[in-house]
């Protein structure tokens, strides 16, 4: 694991994601470095994940935490002089969510830290999930990455 934080902002979504619309959600990665990553998004009313009142239904969060993950990995790689790779999300035991749904134009804020790593491919991060600011959702997710 790269263990620095690295320049995102002169990094598209693209360059650090394996996602391409409409299934890329995030708007930008702020931070990705140091066993953590930082991104966000606006909810777009007009998005195909939209519900009539324009809002998203808040299981999507893990998606957007799955997502996260991603741009992580792919700003390591970046890093490393190397494409963005596919990955898996195994799963989590508990994702919960004190709203049922985000708000139409709300900022989501997300941020996942490595909790546990290994040569297979198989990790561990805790997430946290912020609506406007204001946690609303917490969980950890394991992923898989074929090294």
């Amino acid at each position: 694991m790269v263990e620095h934080s690295h320049e995102v902002q002169a990094l598209s979504l693209d360059a650090l994601l394996p996602h391409r619309a409409p299934m890329q959600l995030l708007d930008g990665v702020s931070e990705a470095g140091n066993g953590l990553c930082r991104a966000h998004l606006t909810v777009d009313p007009k998005a195909w994940y939209a519900e009539a009142d324009g809002s998203m239904p808040a299981w999507y969060g893990l998606e957007l935490l799955a997502q996260t993950i991603a741009a992580y990995s792919g700003a390591t790689k970046a890093a490393a002089g190397l494409p963005a790779r596919l990955g898996f999300l195994l799963g989590t035991q508990v994702y919960a969510c004190a709203v049922p749904a985000f708000p139409a134009g709300s900022r989501l804020d997300t941020e996942a830290r490595v909790c546990f790593q290994d040569e297979s491919g198989l990790c561990a991060f805790t997430c946290t999930l912020l609506l406007e600011g204001v946690v609303v959702a917490e969980t950890t997710l394991k992923v898989f990455e074929k090294p």
